[in-house]
C-alpha cells in the first residue's frame, strides 16, 4: 500500500489531467488523499495478515476518496481481502483468485463490463496476466488502459459526452495501472531479497 500510495502521489497531476478532460478534474487528488490517509492507518495500527490490511486499506478509501472511485476502489480491496480470509501468506494463485473476486464485484457494483471505458479495462486483463508474473499483470493493466483511449465511455461521468470521450485514457484504467505496477515493483524486490 506505501508503493501504491507513493505511486498516486507522483502522478496525482496525470491523473487529474486525465480527469479534467472527461469527468470532474478530482480524481488524481481524490486518490492522492485516500492512500496517504490509508498509509497512516496502516502505521498507526498494523494489520497482522494480507488480508487484514486490504480490507483496512478498502475502509479507509470508501472513507476518504470522494466520488465513484472511493466506492469502486474500496470494494476491490475489501472483497479481494475479504476473499484471502486469515491466513498469515498469500500464494500468487490465492491472490489471483481473490482478485478476480474482487474485480467482480467492482463489475456488479458499478454495473461495467470490459469495453466500457473504466477501471475494469485494466484490472481485468491484468489479473488474467497475474497466472504468469507480476510484471506481465502490471503490463496487462498499462496496455488496459492505454486501449480506452479509442472507446466511447458507457459507465461514469464520462459517459455523459458520449462520442466526445471518444480518445481520452479513462483516469481510473490509468489508476489501476499504477496499483498493478506497484504490485509488481514490491514483487520485484521480494524477489531480489
Amino acid at each position: 500500500m506505501a508503493e501504491a500510495a507513493a505511486s498516486v502521489d507522483r502522478e496525482a497531476a496525470r491523473l487529474t489531467e486525465l480527469d479534467s478532460a472527461i469527468g470532474d478534474a478530482d480524481h488524481g487528488s481524490n486518490l492522492q488523499r485516500g492512500f496517504a490517509a490509508v498509509v497512516k492507518t496502516l502505521e498507526a495500527e498494523p494489520p497482522g495478515t494480507p488480508a487484514a490490511v486490504l480490507t483496512t486499506a478498502g475502509r479507509q478509501l470508501i472513507s476518504t476518496v470522494g466520488g465513484a472511485s472511493g466506492p469502486l476502489y474500496g470494494t476491490l480491496l475489501r472483497r479481494t481481502g475479504k476473499e484471502l480470509g486469515d491466513a498469515d501468506g498469500v500464494t500468487v494463485g490465492e491472490l489471483r483468485a481473490a482478485l478476480r473476486a474482487g474485480v467482480d464485484a467492482v463489475a456488479q457494483l458499478g454495473g461495467s463490463a470490459p469495453g466500457d471505458a473504466t477501471m475494469l479495462d485494466a484490472l481485468d486483463p491484468a489479473v488474467e496476466a497475474l497466472a504468469t508474473s507480476f510484471r506481465a499483470a502490471a503490463e496487462a493493466a498499462g496496455q488496459g488502459a492505454e486501449a480506452t483511449v479509442p472507446l466511447q465511455a458507457r459507465k461514469g461521468r464520462a459517459s455523459y459526452l458520449g462520442e466526445r470521450s471518444i480518445g481520452h485514457q479513462d483516469p481510473g484504467a490509468t489508476s489501476s495501472a499504477l496499483l498493478f505496477t506497484a504490485l509488481a515493483a514490491v514483487a520485484d524486490e521480494g524477489e531480489a531479497a
